[in-house]
This record gives structure tokens, sequence and C-alpha cells, in this order.
């Protein structure tokens, strides 16, 4: 995949990801170039966004509100543990199905 798309998918992602501001700024941009020159598979970039988001809406309703993700960088420790994970793809599947029906649209 080029440069150009595997950007414009992260950075898609992480925009429709819930918790987040839904604007990409240059640092995010900088993030994104820096997980392609590295080779971080985009599958796995966005399954930790998945998993960061499935994990924040987790919380106990009673507990206090967490604050909007403003950097894409907030998601570099997940992506390193889902790089170290062994469960397959159906793991990610059910999150998002999840997370889906549980958050409204933006």
């Amino acid at each position: 995949m080029e440069q150009r798309e595997y950007l414009r998918q992260i950075l898609e992602a992480y925009c429709a990801t819930p918790g987040t501001a839904g604007v990409v700024r240059r640092a995010d941009r900088f993030f994104a170039t820096q997980m392609y020159d590295r080779g971080v598979p985009l599958a796995t970039v966005e399954n930790a966004l998945i998993l960061a988001a499935a994990r924040r809406s987790a919380r106990p309703a009673d507990a206090a509100p967490l604050g909007t993700i403003r950097s894409l960088a907030y998601f570099a420790p997940v992506i390193e543990e889902v790089l170290q994970l062994k469960v397959g793809p159906e793991y990610f599947r059910h999150l998002r199905n999840k997370l889906q029906r549980s958050t409204p649209d933006r």
C-alpha cells in the first residue's frame, strides 16, 4: 500500500474513533507517517483504535467522564500491545460491532 493511502485510512479511522476530537493535526500526520515507516500494518493500527475505544466505553456508569482524545499518539501504547497480541481478527470484529451498537453516530 502506498504511503498516501495508508495515511488517509489511518487518519480517517482515527477521526471516526469514539472519544476522539475528530480533527487531524500535523502531529497526527507525523505519527501516522512513523507507523508507515516502521511497517506497522494498517489493520494493527485500526485494531488498536478499536481496542482503546472499547476499553474507554467499558467504564462504570458512575465514573468521572474521560477527556477527549486529541492526538493519534495517545494510541501508541495500545498499538504496541496489539502488535504483541495473539488473538484473531474475530476478536476485533466483535469489539467493533459492540462499539457500533453502543456509540451514537457522530
